[in-house]
C-alpha cells in the first residue's frame, strides 16, 4: 500500500512538472519574442517550405516527368553521390584524425608552422581547388611534365596513367574524392585536435607510463575517444562536398546537386529539380542528424589536476620525424600549396586582366552584396540570440535553432526554393502598380540582387548566430539582472550594456559571414540578375567555356582574402596548442 501511494506521489509530481513546463512554454506566445523568433523561423524557412509545394504541384500535373527523372537521372546520380559522399567521408577522417593526433602528441621538426598550416585548405573554395588540380595534373601541367621527362616519353600516347582510365584521371568520380578530401579535412582536423588537447592527452601519460606503443594507444584509445569529434568533422565536409555545383560541372562528375541545377537551368524544368531536390533534402537531414548526435557525444571534461601544459609531446628523431613530417605536408601540399601555384600561375600569365573593367564590375558587385548581407545576417542573428538569452524557454529556443539550419541546405536547394516566391511577389507587386500608379517596378526583388541577399542570410544564419550565441554564453547573466533592476528596458540593456563586450564578437561573425558570401556560388549561379557577376560567377563563366585560366586573377583574390578566417580559427581554436 505505502509503495503505491509513493508511486501515486510520483506521478503526480511528474505530472504537476509536466504541466508547469506546458504553462511556461504556452506563456511564451504571449512576448515579443516568440512571435518575432516564429516570423524570422518562417522566413528562412520559406526555401523549403517552398520546395516542397513547387514538388507536389508539379506531381499533380506532369507524372511523366516523374517518371522519367526516377528512371533516367536519380539512380545515376544517387549512385555517383553515394560513391563520392562515402570516399570523401573516408579520405576526411583519416588525413584529419591522422594529422591531428601527430600534431596534438609529438614533436619534430615544422610542427608549430603545420599545427595552422593545416587549416589553410579551408582558404580554397572547392571549384578552385579542382580548377587548379586539373591544371595541375593536365597534359602541360607539372606533374606529366616532370614524369615524361623522368620515363623518356614523347607523347601522351606513350602512357596511359593519367589517361581517362587511368590511375590519375582526376576529372573522374574518384579525382573529386580526391580533391574534396585533401580540400575539406581541416573540418576533422579542427573538431579531433580540440578533443585530443582537453581529453587525450591524460590518456596518453598514462598509457606512455604503462609503456604502451604509440600507435596502439592511438587505434586502441584515442581514435575510439575521437570518434564524435571525427563524426562532426565527416558530417560538415559531407555538407560541403553536396553543395558544390562548380567543381563537380568542371570535372564532368553528375551528383544529385549538379542534376538539380541543369534540370532547372538546362531543361526548364523547375517542378522536376524541386523534386529531385527533396530527394537531396533528405540527404541532408540525414547528415544534420548525424552532425547533432556526434554534438551530443562530444562533451569536453578536463581534470582540475591535469593541465595541457602538463603534457609534453613525444620527441621524434630520424625516419619517424621525417615521416611525420611528410604525412603532415602532404595534405596542406594537396589541399593548398598546388591549387594556390595553379591558380597564381593563371594570374601571372594574364595579370593584363587586371585592367579589366568586368572584373572590377565583378568584384564590385561582390563586396556590395557581401556586406549588405553580412551586416543583415549579423543583426537577425544579433536579435535572435538575445531572444534567446532574455526568455529563457525551450520553445524559443527551437525556433532559433531551426532558423540556422539553412547552412546544412545546399546553395541550389535554397536558391530554388527562394526564386518562385520572389518572382510571384515580383509580377503581384508590378501589376499593383501597373494598375494604380502607371508604371512598372520591373523585377524588383529578383532583378536588384535582393534575392541573393536572401539567400545569403539563410545560408549563413548559423555561421552569425553560432559566433554570437557563444559570445553571450560568456557574459554573466548578472549583468542583464543589474541593468533591469537600474530600470532599464531589454533593449537598452543589449545596446548600452552588452554591445560593448559584443563587439569583437560582431566583428568577427561580420568577416566570417562576409567571406563566405564573397566565394559562395551555387546560389549565386541560380539568383543572379541578368547580366550581373560577382567574382565566384565571374570564375565559372570563364570555367564553363574553358577559359578558366583566364580567371586566374579573381581566383586568387578569392582565396586570399579567405586566408582570413583560418587567422581567426587559428588564434582562436588552436592557440592553446
Amino acid at each position: 500500500m505505502a509503495l503505491s501511494e509513493g508511486t501515486k506521489n510520483q506521478e503526480r509530481g511528474s505530472y504537476l512538472k509536466l504541466s508547469s513546463f506546458l504553462f511556461m512554454q504556452t506563456k511564451a506566445v504571449k512576448k515579443p519574442g516568440f512571435w518575432l523568433a516564429l516570423i524570422v523561423m518562417l522566413l528562412l524557412g520559406l526555401p523549403v517550405i517552398s520546395l516542397i509545394f513547387i514538388a507536389m504541384q508539379g506531381a499533380n500535373k506532369n507524372a511523366n516527368n516523374i517518371a522519367f527523372l526516377i528512371e533516367n537521372v536519380l539512380p545515376h546520380s544517387s549512385l555517383v553521390t553515394l560513391k563520392i559522399l562515402i570516399g570523401v567521408a573516408v579520405g576526411t577522417s583519416v588525413i584529419g584524425a591522422v594529422t591531428a593526433w601527430l600534431i596534438t602528441f609529438f614533436c619534430f621538426p615544422g610542427r608549430s608552422i603545420l599545427s595552422w598550416g593545416l587549416m589553410l585548405p579551408l582558404a580554397v573554395p572547392t571549384y578552385l581547388a579542382s580548377y587548379g588540380m586539373v591544371e595541375f595534373f593536365s597534359f602541360t601541367g607539372p606533374l606529366q611534365e616532370t614524369y615524361r621527362a623522368v620515363m623518356g616519353y614523347k607523347s601522351a600516347q606513350d602512357y596511359s596513367l593519367f589517361s581517362a582510365n587511368g590511375l590519375f584521371d582526376i576529372r573522374s568520380i574518384h579525382g573529386a574524392v580526391f580533391i574534396f578530401s585533401f580540400v575539406l579535412y581541416p573540418y576533422v582536423y579542427l573538431s579531433t585536435r580540440a578533443l585530443f588537447q582537453l581529453q587525450g592527452a591524460r590518456l596518453m601519460e598514462v598509457a606512455r607510463s604503462l609503456g604502451a606503443n604509440q600507435w596502439r594507444v592511438f587505434y586502441r584509445i584515442l581514435l575510439p575517444l575521437a570518434r564524435p569529434a571525427v563524426a562532426l568533422g565527416v558530417s560538415l565536409a559531407l555538407m560541403e562536398t553536396i553543395n558544390d555545383i562548380g567543381a563537380m560541372e568542371y570535372l564532368g562528375v553528375k551528383t544529385l546537386t549538379f542534376s538539380v541545377f541543369s534540370v532547372w537551368l538546362n531543361q526548364g524544368d523547375i517542378a522536376g529539380a524541386a523534386q529531385l531536390s527533396l530527394v537531396l533534402l533528405m540527404l541532408v537531414l540525414v547528415l544534420i542528424a548525424i552532425e547533432r548526435i556526434s554534438r551530443l557525444g562530444q562533451q569536453f571534461f578536463e581534470a582540475r589536476y591535469s593541465t595541457r601544459s602538463d603534457f609534453s609531446p613525444v620527441k621524434l628523431s630520424g625516419f619517424k620525424a621525417a615521416g611525420a613530417l611528410l604525412i603532415c605536408i602532404l595534405p596542406v601540399l594537396f589541399g593548398f600549396v598546388i591549387p594556390f601555384y595553379s591558380l597564381s600561375k593563371f594570374a601571372w600569365v594574364y595579370i593584363d586582366k587586371a585592367y579589366s573593367s568586368d572584373l572590377w564590375a565583378a568584384l564590385s558587385t561582390s563586396l556590395l552584396l557581401a556586406a549588405v548581407a553580412a551586416l543583415v545576417t549579423v543583426a537577425i542573428a544579433l536579435i535572435l540570440a538575445y531572444v534567446d538569452r532574455v526568455s529563457k524557454l525551450q520553445v524559443i529556443s527551437t525556433f532559433v535553432r531551426f532558423s540556422t539550419l539553412g547552412y546544412a541546405v545546399p546553395g541550389t536547394i535554397i536558391a530554388l526554393g527562394i526564386f518562385l516566391p520572389l518572382a510571384q511577389l515580383d509580377n503581384w507587386m508590378d501589376g499593383l502598380m501597373r494598375n494604380y500608379v502607371g508604371i512598372s517596378t520591373g523585377l524588383l526583388i529578383t532583378g536588384s540582387g535582393v534575392s541573393l541577399i536572401y539567400a545569403y542570410v539563410v545560408r549563413f544564419m548559423a555561421m552569425g548566430e553560432g559566433q554570437l550565441h557563444g559570445a553571450f554564453k560568456k557574459i554573466s547573466p548578472s549583468q542583464d539582472m543589474a541593468a533591469r533592476s537600474l530600470g532599464r528596458s531589454n533593449f537598452k540593456t543589449l545596446t548600452e550594456v552588452l554591445l560593448p563586450s559584443l563587439r569583437p564578437a560582431i566583428a568577427s561573425a561580420c568577416i566570417l559571414v562576409f567571406i563566405d558570401c564573397l566565394k559562395e556560388l551555387s546560389a549565386t549561379i541560380m539568383l543572379r540578375p541578368f547580366g550581373i557577376n560577382t567574382l565566384a560567377t565571374y570564375i565559372y563563366d570563364y570555367a564553363s567555356q574553358a577559359r578558366v585560366e583566364e580567371a586566374g586573377l579573381a581566383a586568387i583574390i578569392i582565396v586570399i582574402v579567405s586566408i582570413i578566417p583560418v587567422i581567426i580559427l587559428s588564434k582562436t581554436a588552436l592557440h592553446k596548442g
